[in-house]
């Protein structure tokens, strides 16, 4: 699991584009936080909370993206 950390980190170091997705992942999921605490959301809320987790998946999937990318570019 070290390695992987250290893959992410150099990523994080070197990707000026994977370091402003991980920003952004990261404020997604620190707005969702105020959701998880309610126990009913109403219909606007709803639909707030599942944007927010269409594009912190759309985030994540980008930065798995440039991860693959950047593996087979080191690789080869």
């Amino acid at each position: 699991m070290s390695e992987e950390r250290d893959f992410r980190e150099s990523l994080l170091k070197q990707n000026e584009e994977y370091r402003r997705l991980e920003q952004q992942h990261h404020d997604y999921e620190s707005q969702l936080v105020r959701y998880s605490d309610k126990i009913v959301l109403s219909d606007a809320e709803q639909v707030e909370e599942t944007t927010l987790k269409k594009k912190k998946l759309q985030t994540k999937d980008r930065m798995e993206a440039i991860a693959r990318q950047a593996r087979v570019t080191h690789a080869g």
